[in-house]
C-alpha cells in the first residue's frame, strides 16, 4: 500500500460536502486497507467561511477563495459539490487545465456541458467523474460506462427524481392534495423553497440527458429532452389508475429506436408522469428512493434501486469516483474517454404512446358521440371509456389505444373546442405492461 497521501481540494461544503468530509475522517483506515488510497483533505472552498458548520469540518481547512483551491499546486484531484452554472464550469475548466482530476456532482452543468468537460479533461490526460449526479448513491453512471459499455441498450426508465417520488407516494397512498404532499416535502427537508425544478421535471430532464449520452453514446443535452411536471396531477387521477391497476410515477425515459445492428437509428429522449402497471417493478419505487430500469439486447432487463438523495449517499458516491481517480493519478492512467457523435433526436410528436384523457362535459345527449367522432376522424382509437357524475358534474374518462402523440395533440385540441366540452381535466401517458 501507499503512504503517499492524495490530496483533495473541496469545492463546497453543504449537506454533500459535509458528509464526504465526515466519511473520509471517520474511514480514513478502511479506505485505505480497501483500496490501498491514503486521502488527504488540503483546502476546503466555502462562501462565508464564519457560518456554523457541523463538528467534524476542519475550520483550518476553510477558505472564501476557490481559486486558490484549484490552483494549489499540491492538490491532485478537485472536488466539485457547490452546484450551479458558474463559477463552477470556470473552476472545474481551470482545475483540469492546471492537470488535476475532478470529481463532481454537478447535474445541471452536466448534462449540458458534461462532452465539452470530458474532451477538455481528455486533452490534459485528466479524468472528470460524475456518478453523484445522478441518482445519489446508485452505482448508475459507473455500471453504464464500464459493465454495459459494450451492450446495445434499448430502453432506459427511471424515477430519478426523489422529491417528487415523495410528493406522488403520498397522494397515492395518503390522498393528501398535490399541495399538501408538496408541503410535506418542504417540511421533511425533500423539497426546496422553490421547488420548481422538481416539480416541473428540469432536475430529472437534466439526469435523463445524461442518461442518454451514456447509454446511446451520443451527445445529448438538458435541452433536447421533452418534459412535463407533476403540478397537474389530481387524487381523482390516482382514484382512476388505481381502480385499474397503475400508479403514477415521474418518468426519466431514454430509448434507442432503430435497428438492432449498426449506429442507424434515432434517440428519444423525455420526462412526464406516466401512469405504471402494479406489475411494473418501478410501480413499489415509494417515498424519496430512486430507480432504474434497464433494457438491453443480450442483457435483458436490469434494475438499480437505492436512495437517489441525501448528503450521506451522494457523498459515498463522490467518494467513490475519487477513489478511482486517485487510482489512475497513482498509475498514470485515465478512463477511456468515447467521442459521441450528435444524436438523431426523435420528436416527441413522432412517438406513439397510450393515454389516460379525463374531460368535463355537459351532461347532454349526443355529448360522448361528438367525442368519439373527434377521436376517430383524428385516428385515435379508444380502449376504454367511463362516466363519471351526473348533470352539471358529468366527467368522461378515456383510456386510448396505441397513437401518436401529434394526433393525441391534435384530437385534444379539437375536443376541448367543442361547446359541449368543459374543460380537460387530466392528460397522462400510459406506460404499457
Amino acid at each position: 500500500m501507499s503512504s503517499i497521501p492524495i490530496r483533495l481540494g473541496i469545492l463546497g461544503c453543504g449537506n454533500v460536502g459535509a458528509a464526504l468530509v465526515k466519511i473520509i475522517a471517520e474511514d480514513q483506515r478502511l479506505i485505505e486497507a480497501q483500496t490501498g488510497e491514503v486521502l488527504e483533505i488540503a483546502k476546503i472552498a466555502v462562501r462565508d467561511v464564519s457560518s456554523s458548520r457541523p463538528e467534524w469540518v476542519p475550520t483550518e481547512l476553510l477558505t472564501d477563495d476557490p481559486y486558490s483551491v484549484v490552483d494549489d499546486p499540491s492538490i491532485d484531484i478537485v472536488v466539485e459539490v457547490m452546484g450551479g452554472y458558474e463559477p463552477a464550469k470556470d473552476l472545474i475548466e481551470r482545475s483540469l487545465r492546471n492537470k488535476k482530476s475532478v470529481v463532481t456532482a454537478n447535474k445541471t452543468l452536466f448534462s449540458d456541458f458534461g462532452e465539452e468537460i470530458s474532451e477538455l479533461a481528455s486533452s490534459q490526460g485528466r479524468d472528470i467523474f460524475f456518478e453523484a449526479a445522478v441518482a445519489g448513491g446508485i452505482p448508475l453512471i459507473r455500471s453504464l460506462r464500464v459493465s454495459l459499455a459494450a451492450e446495445r441498450l434499448r430502453r432506459v426508465t427511471g424515477i430519478v427524481n426523489g422529491t417528487t417520488n415523495y410528493i406522488l407516494t403520498r397522494m397515492a397512498e395518503d390522498r393528501l392534495s398535490y399541495q399538501e404532499a408538496l408541503k410535506s416535502a418542504q417540511q421533511l427537508g425533500y423539497a426546496e423553497s422553490d421547488p420548481t425544478s422538481d416539480v416541473e421535471g428540469v432536475d430529472a430532464a437534466a439526469k435523463a440527458a445524461i442518461l442518454a449520452s451514456i447509454a446511446f453514446s451520443r451527445k445529448v443535452s438538458l435541452g433536447d429532452v421533452s418534459r412535463d411536471g407533476i403540478t397537474s396531477i389530481t387524487l381523482d387521477d390516482f382514484d382512476f389508475a388505481k381502480r385499474h391497476g397503475y400508479t403514477i410515477k415521474l418518468l426519466a425515459i431514454c430509448e434507442w429506436i432503430g435497428d438492432s445492428e449498426g449506429d442507424s437509428g434515432k434517440i428519444s429522449v423525455r420526462v412526464y408522469p406516466a401512469m405504471v402497471p402494479f406489475t411494473h417493478p418501478l410501480a413499489s419505487v415509494r417515498d424519496a428512493f430512486n430507480a432504474v430500469f434497464i433494457e438491453g439486447d443480450s442483457v435483458g432487463e436490469l434494475m438499480f434501486y437505492g436512495r437517489g438523495a441525501g448528503g450521506l449517499p451522494t457523498a459515498s458516491a463522490v467518494l467513490g469516483d475519487i477513489i478511482d481517480a486517485a487510482h489512475n493519478l497513482r498509475y498514470g492512467t485515465t478512463e477511456r474517454h468515447v467521442e459521441r457523435s450528435i444524436g438523431q433526436l426523435l420528436s416527441i410528436d413522432e412517438l406513439t404512446s397510450q393515454f389516460y384523457i379525463a374531460l368535463d362535459v355537459s351532461d347532454k345527449p349526443g355529448v360522448l358521440a361528438q367525442v368519439a367522432t373527434v377521436f376517430g376522424r383524428n385516428g385515435v382509437s379508444i380502449m376504454s371509456m367511463e362516466q363519471v357524475g351526473l348533470g352539471q358534474d358529468a366527467r368522461l374518462i378515456f383510456i386510448t389505444h396505441q397513437a401518436k402523440e401529434s394526433d393525441m395533440k391534435k384530437t385534444l385540441d379539437d375536443v376541448v373546442g367543442l361547446d359541449s366540452a368543459k374543460r380537460l381535466v387530466g392528460f397522462i401517458r400510459v406506460l404499457p405492461g
